[in-house]
């Protein structure tokens, strides 16, 4: 149809001259231009045009030649100019997932017979150059743009329109070329369900391809080392001053098991990011497709993918609300936050690894690179945790950006408007995750080592080890002993004689870090009329029963 009296916006090739575009060109776009409204020369002398003019609904607009974007793409070019274009980009895993729904609707719509097989081919195949990442430069489009993400839409059916125009020339020389990006590349389709389609396909993509690989390996690094550990008995910290020990294996494997958590929970917040919007169409009832293009399209793009996407069960949801990706992102800040890869991690290794002399000195860091600029010497830097926290903490802040795109701010009744921003967000949130910990696993914790005449000196003298008489002398008793201790410079040992509190004999009984790792058996008759509990109990500490090791490598207790 004929809008306005303009000219249709259809592509099509002229056979006997071959188009500029045929050669693929760079795959990075040249820079835009910001701050001013581009302008393009239409000619120079005996050369070819340097633009086109390609009409659409609101008339002409002049397009760069090299390119195979059209007329929408160009304005929003020109309308939205915000920040630096190389890092304001829209992402190319998104650009990619698109090229995977579009190939995807056009194979459906093909076999639907809505398109003739020769134009679904081509559109599939244009589709798949998009999905491949060949055709980058066509795409120069920034985050900021209309909240549905429609010119991003309107980019890729042009491109795709373009090139399949092109390669229906190549393919089909007796039969029509036109490429209509609405009416073939676009059917059945709106911006307002296909980028969010498209949105959930690339956020899955890079969590299974990239930061769950790349966690899964940083768990295992920090399984290894508490294995490797197991054996070095150590003083444990709360409120960073001294308390009772535990080894050096113990500690990491609390730190294997968050990240373990951790990984659970990125997996099950993508329940919902398997879902697409794609079949909702503008409001969500599916208007201009057919019963059954929403269930064959998930389809499609689940068997080229290979990761379980359906079709949203109720698409006014997947419209209007971006929950799953909330939630997903709520996943990466807790991993970002300061119980697993952040500070809990990456700030306690920094801290054990302080020194060389003068700080806890319990871990060897290794030294990847020069420490300072000034002081001769130092050699060894917590390089790998700095860059992380500072990941974690644009990852923190990224999902506070999602948190109000996703609520009320973001969009109001049929339509969520900020999906540019939350696919932009959670995209850099996981790649960015993805790549400071599979360095901060390969470069820092694969290399770290335990200075264990370190770590037995500051047990030795560690006061916290008077918790062992508890049970024997009581708490107040046990606090006289360490005060003593402290105050007269003088081991637990003999503060403890000089009280007169216990005999040596007893006290080596008792206090011993290697019985301090785990919880004592019970005898049987306590607590069943068999004698007096405070009795038992010191029966209990002077025989204790452990395993050799007092707790396993993973912190269960033995038995």
């Amino acid at each position: 149809m004929n809008l306005g009296g303009h000219k249709p916006i259809t592509c099509a090739v002229t056979r006997p001259t071959q188009h500029p575009l045929t050669q693929h060109p760079p795959t990075h776009p040249q820079p835009l231009r910001t701050r001013h409204k581009p302008t393009f020369a239409t000619s120079t002398n005996d050369q070819r045009p340097t633009t086109n003019p390609i009409q659409d609904t609101m008339g002409p607009v002049e397009v760069p030649a090299d390119r195979y974007w059209g007329a929408q793409t160009q304005r929003a070019l020109e309308h939205f100019q915000f920040g630096d274009p190389h890092t304001e980009r829209v992402p190319e895993a998104l650009i990619r997932a698109l090229g995977l729904v579009k190939r995807a609707a056009a194979e459906v719509n093909t076999q639907a017979g809505l398109l003739r097989p020769e134009l679904g081919r081509a559109v599939m195949a244009a589709a798949g150059e998009v999905a491949e990442g060949r055709l980058g430069a066509h795409f120069p489009l920034l985050t900021w743009q209309t909240g549905s993400g429609t010119q991003t839409n309107m980019n890729a059916n042009e491109v795709i329109a373009r090139r399949a125009a092109e390669i229906l020339a190549a393919t089909s020389p007796n039969g029509a070329t036109a490429v209509h990006p609405n009416d073939h590349v676009n059917l059945g389709q709106s911006s307002n369900d296909t980028f969010p389609t498209a949105m959930h396909v690339a956020v899955a993509l890079q969590v299974h391809h990239r930061l769950l690989p790349a966690l899964q390996g940083l768990q295992e690094a920090l399984a290894a080392k508490s294995h490797e550990f197991a054996r070095i008995i150590k003083i444990g910290r709360t409120h960073t001053q001294d308390a009772t020990p535990l080894t050096l294996g113990q500690e990491f494997s609390g730190y294997a098991t968050q990240v373990q958590y951790g990984i659970e929970r990125v997996r099950h917040a993508m329940g919902h990011v398997y879902m697409l919007a794609q079949g909702g169409t503008a409001v969500g009832t599916g208007l201009n497709t057919f019963r059954g293009f929403a269930e064959a399209v998930a389809e499609a793009l689940a068997r080229d993918t290979g990761l379980p996407f359906v079709t949203a069960p109720n698409k006014f949801e997947a419209l209007a609300a971006h929950d799953a990706a909330v939630h997903l992102s709520g996943a990466l800040n807790t991993l970002a936050d300061g119980y697993t890869v952040h500070l809990q991690i990456g700030n306690d290794i920094r801290l054990l690894g302080s020194g060389p002399r003068c700080g806890i000195g319990e871990l060897l860091l290794p030294a990847n690179e020069p420490g300072s600029s000034i002081m001769p010497g130092k050699v060894v830097n917590p390089t790998q945790v700095e860059a992380l926290i500072m990941v974690c903490a644009l990852v923190m802040g990224n999902h506070t950006a999602v948190t109000v795109a996703g609520s009320a701010a973001g969009g109001q009744l049929e339509l969520n408007t900020c999906k540019p921003l939350i696919a932009a967000a959670v995209l850099r949130s996981t790649g960015l995750l993805a790549d400071a910990v599979r360095s901060f696993t390969v470069h820092l914790v694969s290399g770290l080592r335990a200075d264990e005449a370190r770590i037995a000196r500051l047990v030795l003298g560690a006061l916290m080890l008077v918790t062992a008489l508890n049970p024997v002398i009581g708490y107040d008793a046990a606090a006289r002993v360490a005060k003593k201790a402290h105050s007269e410079g003088i081991t637990l040992r003999e503060a403890a004689l000089d009280l007169g509190l216990v005999s040596g004999e007893e006290f080596d009984r008792v206090v011993q870090p290697s019985k301090m790792l785990a919880p004592y058996d019970l005898p049987a008759f306590v607590g069943s009329g068999g004698g007096d509990g405070d009795a038992a109990a010191a029966a209990a500490i002077n025989t204790r029963s452990f395993t050799e090791d007092g707790a396993r490598p993973d912190g269960s207790f033995g038995s």
